[in-house]
């Protein structure tokens, strides 16, 4: 992840900057964020996972999608301005689903970390789906094969071995070895 040169950004600032670039670009609290083209390795871990997610949805009224697809964050009693682009996110309230995006909390989000967004995935978006209250935050991380597993009561879970499952989509499971194997 890369900061512009610039700190603070408004939102229609933001928005000009989309239509200017194909750059993922992701906005919190007035700064811009950049994320780099995923890695081989990166799309191979997001595939498993999406195929897994889709599998355990097959039926439910919730629905799994993959990046890039933009989530504005948006909970009563909190403000700002906030559009993410995770890996992968689970929505099951589909009235703020739309053509561009979705605006609302998902209830789970996964994101793989990539050596150069570790701290904007393990701090910066970790505070924010904790303050607009996402059930369940996956952090996928192939640098020491673990998935840490984060819920909404606070308490986490880093699995290095044998199964990660979820509280929040009954049936998603995840043999963490296998999810790493190329």
């Amino acid at each position: 992840m890369s900061v512009p040169k610039q700190s603070l950004y408004t939102l229609e600032e933001y928005n000009e900057m989309r239509e200017q670039s194909n750059d993922l670009l992701e906005y919190v609290d007035g700064v811009v964020y950049t994320s780099p083209s995923p890695s081989t390795e990166h799309q191979r871990i997001s595939a498993k996972l999406h195929v897994r997610l889709f599998n355990a949805l097959n039926g439910k009224p919730c629905e799994a999608l993959a990046a890039p697809f933009d989530i504005v964050l948006k909970k009563e009693g909190v403000e700002g301005n906030q559009i993410v682009i995770p890996d992968l996110t689970v929505i099951c309230d589909d009235g703020g689903l739309n053509e561009k995006n979705y605006v609302g909390v998902p209830e789970m989000i996964i994101e793989i970390l990539s050596p150069s967004n570790q701290s904007h995935d393990l701090v910066l978006k970790l505070r924010l789906y904790q303050t607009y209250g996402v059930k369940e935050y996956w952090i996928v991380d192939p640098l020491t094969n673990t998935i840490l597993v984060y819920r909404s009561d606070k308490t986490y879970q880093v699995v290095e071995k044998g199964t990660a499952q979820s509280d929040v989509v009954k049936g998603f499971e995840v043999e963490v070895e296998e999810i790493f194997r190329v």
